[in-house]
């Protein structure tokens, strides 16, 4: 049968006996019976090692540090093992320290030997962990990898996969439902003579018997929880992250991360392994797993290297060819830039540095390199994630002069930036791109035609937005007139009416203040697209709350004066947001205009238009031939009028409009302050509906006797409202106007809006904004667009 899984255990992890006792327990508790074990030299031991080839190069007396090294060994088996246990390992010990004593004592030690002096500690730890594990009443067994791992001697040993496959699999067969405890960072030539695997080779040792042994998964216990989206020693809030794909932990590695080695990842390559990376001081914690094929994305890593060594040159080639140079050495730049004229810089760790400068002085003369220099001033920041593009904005806002422009290979954003900015800008990163994403909840109150348009929009203008702004906007709430869907979570927007329909209850301001209290968003904004006056009333109530308001109701904006200034007064009080251009001209950018032109530095004089998609229809197709009753009584069969065609007819709806605009453009008015001049005589305002429609032929004399009056003056009617603002004189009113027949009123598809704008910039030939004023996806744009910036607004705050 096929073994599962593989663990390997670090120096930390092996530091003293609390520690073997803890990794034992991890095991057992872990793991099955025929689990393979890798594991790195107890503690410090590799450097005690090291430490003692010094002193013998140097001269100096080294016994007594071999005493303190075999001591500490000595005393681990002591307090981990009993007598019989025990004092087998003390005699392969004692064996031990009279082998390094004799290595010691040679005038001058060959590579060979001097790797063999440092295979001691995994040897050691191999020995001791199998032991304990036997101790604990489960089959295990020592395995020196020497005996395992056939490589090629060179700067790193290269192993031979074949030859070592087959020595792996023949281990695996002759200890079926054993642990298997394997040294780490040691392999041997075809001599058996011991080669060490480098930095983090017992990382490396892991993954590639793994690979070899057709592992599923390989779980390195070391003393952190796994790999975090910023330094967690550096950044307070840094987070955990549960998943990555392997080629976002290779970037990440090859950038320096202190948990990942790049070599160490390779083996997984073109294989089903897993890695996961956990802590052995708490195994009971989340962890990082990283999945060889995973295509998804995880959340974005923000590293650093306080300093690097950074190449500058001039070269006659072409880029690729020099960075194909280091490809095929092995080496590739942490990062680089190139200009057109032919310079070119190429980031390296301090510890490559030697590496690159040897390849561009082998390539000098082929790449025609010159000007070679080198400078360690800079440190790197950078982010990782397979969809780093998407953070190119938000990183490079934070760039300084001083910064190198952002390098981008599709995995990774990398810039230099002096040594002393690497801290702080390392935290701002990491807290603009990789810190959690501002939550903006959305609570849509009307769910009725423009609602559901609304959604339809939204559905489709959210992964932009998001994409865009770097947040996560969610709809957290839908109101009906008598019902409410409140939600902590982002509403399903394919199923909401279903959602709706299943989990709505009834609901008054009260309550739905109440609940809105535990929705976890950093803001909220409300959608106001009802009609209702109720709700108006509320918008100070939501204000206090913090929450910010966009209008398709028109009735707060054209509500009472000293209403109207308390709202924008909380508005500056609170920092909060009012947008409200759908509740004039629907989809039309007047208000945009009108702020446009104002902090230009233009005056506004005069704003006219016909606002009313309902009586744009009418006039347009008011022509004498038939009467003004008959198309009234047209339009309400074709749904362009309000239920009660008095609604429209009265020009109330206009005269809100215009007061809106009146005040956007600074005018503080009352809504009586604006004249109006409705179509429906008094004796007909106050009846019921039935009898109105019963009469509503009462209107036609009086239109036919103003066409025709105006025809003879070669004009047309329309019902315009109009504001004049000249000498502090206000001249403002809504009604039919006589206009001439090549005036911007009298020539308008039928159902249009317009707006003129007059100013001192645009007098002789005003501005004209024209186009549908009504309907429900129009309208759910205006809606859509207000929300999208406050939500720019609101990430400029």
């Amino acid at each position: 049968m096929t073994r599962c899984h593989l663990h390997k255990f670090g120096g930390s992890s092996l530091a003293d006996a609390d520690c073997y006792r803890r990794v034992a327990h991890i095991l057992l508790t872990h793991g099955h019976s025929d689990d393979l074990i890798v594991v790195s030299a107890a503690g410090k031991s590799t450097n005690f090692l090291y430490k003692l080839l010094e002193l013998t190069e140097s001269g100096l007396l080294w016994q007594e540090e071999l005493q303190v090294l075999i001591s500490y060994q000595q005393n681990l088996i002591e307090q981990l093992l009993s007598n019989e246990q025990a004092r087998s390992l003390r005699e392969r010990l004692s064996t031990d320290k009279s082998q390094l004593s004799t290595l010691l004592s040679l005038d001058e030690l060959s590579d060979y030997q001097r790797n063999q002096v440092v295979s001691f500690g995994e040897r050691w730890s191999s020995r001791l962990l199998a032991a304990l594990l036997r101790e604990s009443g489960v089959g295990a067994v020592d395995v020196d990898a020497r005996t395992l791992l056939v490589a090629d001697e060179g700067a790193v040993p290269q192993i031979r996969i074949g030859q070592s496959k087959q020595k792996v699999q023949a281990m695996l067969n002759a200890h079926p439902n054993e642990r298997l405890v394997i040294t780490g960072f040691i392999c041997a030539n075809d001599k058996g003579d011991t080669l060490l695997l480098g930095r983090n080779g017992s990382d490396y040792s892991a993954t590639l018997l793994a690979s070899l042994a057709n592992i599923e998964r390989v779980t390195i216990w070391t003393d952190v929880e796994g790999v975090f989206n910023a330094d967690p020693n550096r950044i307070n809030d840094a987070r955990l992250l549960k998943s990555m794909s392997l080629t976002e932990a290779n970037r990440l590695a090859h950038l320096g991360s202190p948990v990942l080695h790049n070599r160490t990842l390779q083996p997984l390559f073109d294989t089903n392994v897993s890695l996961a990376v956990r802590s052995s001081y708490a195994p009971h914690t989340d962890f990082t797993l990283i999945a060889p094929k995973s295509l998804s994305a995880s959340a974005p890593v923000v590293t650093s290297l306080p300093s690097v060594s950074l190449f500058s040159l001039s070269f006659n080639a072409e880029l690729p060819q020099l960075l194909e140079c280091f490809a095929k050495a092995g080496l590739a730049p942490l990062a680089y830039w190139s200009s057109a004229s032919g310079r070119a810089e190429l980031a390296f760790t301090h510890e490559s540095e030697k590496q690159a400068r040897a390849i561009f002085e082998v390539n000098i003369q082929v790449l025609g390199i010159d000007a070679l220099e080198v400078r360690q001033d800079l440190g790197l920041v950078a982010l990782v994630s397979a969809d780093a593009a998407l953070y190119r904005r938000g990183f490079s806002r934070l760039l300084s002069r001083d910064a190198h422009p952002l390098c981008n290979d599709g995995l990774s954003l990398v810039t230099l930036v002096p040594k002393g900015q690497v801290s702080l800008l390392t935290q701002k990163v990491h807290r603009r791109c990789a810190g959690p994403r501002k939550r903006i909840g959305v609570l849509l109150l009307g769910i009725g035609n423009i609602g559901d348009a609304w959604i339809e929009l939204f559905k489709r203008a959210r992964p932009v937005l998001n994409k865009e702004l770097e947040v996560s906007v969610e709809l957290v709430g839908l109101l009906s007139s008598k019902l409410a869907l409140l939600s902590e979570t982002d509403i399903d927007l394919n199923h909401w009416q279903q959602q709706f329909n299943e989990q709505a209850t009834p609901w008054d301001y009260s309550h739905l203040f109440e609940r809105l209290r535990h929705v976890e968003c950093d803001e909220l904004v409300a959608l106001d697209i009802s009609a209702s006056a109720d709700l108006a009333l509320q918008y100070p109530a939501f204000f206090a709350r913090g929450i910010h308001m966009v209008s398709a109701n028109k009735l707060a904006g054209s509500g009472p004066l000293p209403f109207y200034q308390e709202l924008k007064q909380q508005l500056d009080n609170r920092r909060l947001f009012w947008r409200y251009n759908a509740s004039c001209g629907a989809g039309l950018p007047v208000q945009h205009a009108l702020n446009d032109l104002h902090n230009s530095g233009d005056a506004i004089e005069a704003v006219g238009g016909i606002f009313s998609g309902t009586l744009c229809w009418l006039f347009e197709h008011f022509d004498g031939t038939k009467p003004f009753s008959e198309l009234v009584l047209q339009a309400k069969a074709l749904g362009l009028t309000e239920p009660d065609p008095r609604d429209d007819l009265s020009g109330r709806d206009m005269q809100r409009k215009l007061l809106i605009l009146a005040r956007e453009i600074g005018h503080d008015i009352e809504l009586d302050d604006i004249a109006l001049h409705s179509l429906v005589p008094p004796h007909l305002a106050q009846i019921p509906l039935a009898e109105f429609i019963e009469r509503i032929s009462e209107l036609d004399a009086e239109m036919l006797r103003q066409y025709q009056a105006a025809a003879e003056q070669n004009k047309v009617l329309r019902y315009v409202a109009s504001l004049q603002h000249s000498d502090a004189q206000l001249a403002a009113q809504v009604g039919i106007e006589w206009v001439d027949r090549n005036d911007p009123y009298a020539n308008l598809t039928p159902g249009d809006n317009v707006f003129v704008i007059r100013s001192h910039f645009y007098q002789d030939n005003p501005l004209i904004i024209r186009g549908p004023g009504a309907g429900r996806e129009v309208t759910a744009a205006a809606v859509q667009s207000d929300l999208a910036q406050i939500c720019r607004d609101l990430l400029q705050e």
